[in-house]
């Protein structure tokens, strides 16, 4: 079986996107991004901060919350929302040099 090359920066990418999604595992990431589980963690292992980002708290919402239950609710779910749009961004930008660089290996 041929040894898949992968751009550095695509490793670098992959790892980000691995650290700043704690709600998915290694092997869900992996498989996304088209990987082996045990590449994106040597990937890890070499690329990585070792810290992954802290895991949204899932709020429950009952009819008298406090002002200050609210505010840890709502920057909770603005957390998560931004944890969100860090994904679809580094999600995106892998794509697009993978398209690149496919685009660049066929020589018709």
């Amino acid at each position: 079986m041929a040894k898949n090359y992968y751009p550095e920066e695509f490793r670098r990418k992959a790892v980000d996107l691995y650290e700043s999604t704690p709600e998915q595992t290694m092997q869900e990431i992996a498989t996304d991004l088209g990987i082996s589980r045990s590449a994106l963690d040597t990937w890890v292992a070499k690329y990585g901060t070792g810290q992954r980002a802290p895991a949204t708290p899932t709020a429950t919402t009952t009819g008298a919350d406090t002002p200050e239950i609210t505010i840890r609710r709502l920057e909770a779910q603005l957390a998560a929302a931004k944890a969100e749009t860090r994904k679809l961004t580094t999600e995106r930008d892998i794509l697009r040099q993978a398209a690149k660089y496919f685009a660049g290996e066929t020589n018709w």
